[in-house]
């Protein structure tokens, strides 16, 4: 699966997320280009990917950092306080 992020990073949260079959590769490279124009244009320092994985589930595991705060990840490095 193919998935597009659109993340602010001042206030560290996901603007767009959506995700694609394989076949759509050429549909979600081309959301993901006019949202890195619209973003650009407007001046925002968001972050815009795609990326790819097994499932959703695998991708919040590699890359947490866009769902889950600074807290929530080192909870889980250290456990429960």
């Amino acid at each position: 699966m193919i998935f597009l992020i659109e993340y602010n990073r001042s206030e560290g949260s996901i603007v767009t997320f959506r995700d694609f079959d394989d076949s759509q590769r050429r549909e979600a490279e081309d959301s993901r280009l006019h949202i890195e124009l619209d973003v650009n244009r407007k001046g925002l320092g968001h972050e815009v990917v795609l990326l790819e994985a097994a499932s959703e589930d695998a991708l919040r595991r590699t890359h947490r950092r866009y769902f889950e705060d600074l807290r929530q990840i080192l909870e889980v490095k250290r456990g429960p306080e």
